[in-house]
């Protein structure tokens, strides 16, 4: 958390979305979900995609399962 702090990351949106990506992350590409890099891996669209049809993160951000 305090490297979120470093880089300008809001923490509980971090981490929220870190949780999100990790079950289906390829373990090659695990340091692109440190802090120091993840400004550029929300760029990425496969980082994109998993975010968006994740159903925690749309239930969290209070988007209905019908919107994507």
């Amino acid at each position: 958390l305090a490297s979120c702090q470093l880089h300008r990351i809001e923490p509980l949106a971090y981490l929220r979305d870190l949780l999100c990506l990790l079950p289906s992350w390829p373990r090659r590409r695990v340091l692109e979900l440190a802090p120091a890099y993840w400004q550029e891996t929300l760029k990425q669209e496969d980082a994109q995609q998993r975010l968006a049809v994740n159903v925690f993160r749309r239930v969290s951000l209070g988007q209905h399962l019908s919107e994507v």
